[in-house]
């Protein structure tokens, strides 16, 4: 059970699930215009997109181990587990069957909105992270944007199925007020392109902790093709620019929303985001060694569930504050 779970990255499936409930009543439910709005997506079929979200994911988990076998033996070799406690029959098998499982619950869901079109995120999803394993993660860039982009999509895909549904429900209302829920969306959105930018950066952390592996298997990844010492010069400028939209954020969209300034976002996204992310650019800057990068990659991922946890604060200011 153990090489199961650590196979499917049992922790990251988690995060994702939380992620998802946290968009929905951290940062959706509270954010409806008043207490006699109610989310329209109901419990049960929310928790069913979750699971589809979460049975897509394991999936290219494991079609990702499947075809990195030979460069992991190299670059982690402890962790490997396809070929070694679970043969490669077997993963594919789960592979296919996890996908399945999860376009299965998209079309459903989608379908019961009354939005078909929408089960093709979870067909096109499905499908990228398999081209990502065979092709696209070998390539200059394209493989960490794909993966920087799916994982924008977990909150997103929240309101996706949401949104439509309130304005269903409530889009008379709405109008009759000339208001929208492009609020709530936007919101979302910002924990979206926060969700892009850190996994940018961690996915060029890991490629370079990887180096020597990828380079012996022919890979054209970042730090291949530009060299360490221009991944760093990247890896900084993204750094610095995330540090520069959450500073940005906080000022003209947070601190001064509300008719009291907003000290307790500008605390903790000083302390918990921005901080950390300077202390990451140093930690880049100064790495030599796999282990000096493995800490950069363990910070960035502290950041990355911060930005998460910021959810919560929303939730808190919004029920006592506001």
């Amino acid at each position: 059970m153990k090489n199961f779970f650590q196979l499917v990255r049992l922790p990251n499936l988690l995060i994702i699930a939380f992620t998802q409930f946290a968009m929905r009543y951290l940062i959706v439910e509270p954010m409806l215009p008043s207490a006699s709005f109610s989310l329209q997506f109901d419990h049960i079929h929310f928790v069913l997109l979750v699971i589809g979200t979460i049975f897509i994911a394991a999936g290219g988990y494991i079609i990702n181990d499947y075809f990195d076998i030979r460069s992991d033996r190299i670059n982690k070799p402890e962790r490997v587990v396809v070929g070694v406690t679970v043969n490669r029959r077997t993963a594919m098998t789960m592979h296919s069957v996890f996908n399945v499982i999860g376009i299965g619950i998209g079309i459903y869901l989608s379908i019961h909105i009354g939005l078909p079109a929408i089960s093709l995120v979870f067909l096109l999803t499905s499908g990228l992270l398999w081209f990502y394993s065979t092709n696209y993660k070998r390539q200059f860039l394209l493989g960490n944007i794909i993966v920087a982009l799916l994982t924008a999509l977990i909150p997103l895909i929240v309101v996706l199925f949401e949104i439509p549904m309130l304005n269903k429900e409530y889009g008379e209302i709405m109008l009759r007020y000339n208001i929208n829920f492009n609020y709530i969306f936007h919101w979302v959105a910002g924990f979206s392109i926060f969700a892009f930018l850190t996994t940018l950066i961690r996915e060029i952390i890991k490629d370079t902790e990887d180096f020597e592996g990828d380079k012996a298997y022919g890979m054209k990844t970042l730090p291949i093709v530009v060299g360490i010492k221009y991944t760093k010069l990247i890896l900084i400028i993204l750094i610095l620019g995330t540090i520069f939209l959450l500073l940005f954020a906080l000022v003209k969209f947070i601190m001064f929303s509300a008719e009291e300034t907003d000290f307790i976002s500008m605390l903790y996204i000083s302390t918990t985001l921005v901080l950390p992310l300077f202390i990451l650019s140093t930690l880049v800057i100064t790495a030599s060694d796999k282990i000096d990068y493995r800490r950069a990659s363990f910070l960035i991922k502290f950041i990355m569930l911060m930005g998460i946890l910021y959810s919560c604060v929303v939730y808190y200011l919004i029920k006592y504050w506001i």
